[in-house]
């Protein structure tokens, strides 16, 4: 990951250990999905629990990568909007 945004200049890790809360954001984003996806899945093929809940994992993982950069945007624009860096 870049040190500062090429555009605007923000520092992206302000200190060790920023993102964090870009992880908890990530993980609620994907207990979200996943539950969405199981729900579904049982709706419509009434499998058993345990099959449902590993071919929503199965069905999720391909997500994983642009979940994580969501994540990070997420958790940069709700720190901007509590604590602006204003050092750009």
């Amino acid at each position: 990951m870049s040190e500062r945004c090429p555009v605007c200049g923000l520092t992206f890790e302000r200190e060790e250990g920023y993102f964090l809360g870009a992880m908890l954001v990530d993980y609620a984003i994907g207990i979200a999905i996943v539950t969405i996806l199981g729900v579904l899945i049982w709706l419509v093929l009434r499998m058993s629990f345990e099959k449902t809940v590993f071919w929503a994992i199965m069905i999720f993982l391909p997500a994983v990568p642009t979940i994580t950069r969501l994540g990070r945007v997420l958790w940069i624009y709700f720190d901007q909007s509590i604590d602006p860096d204003t050092a750009r």
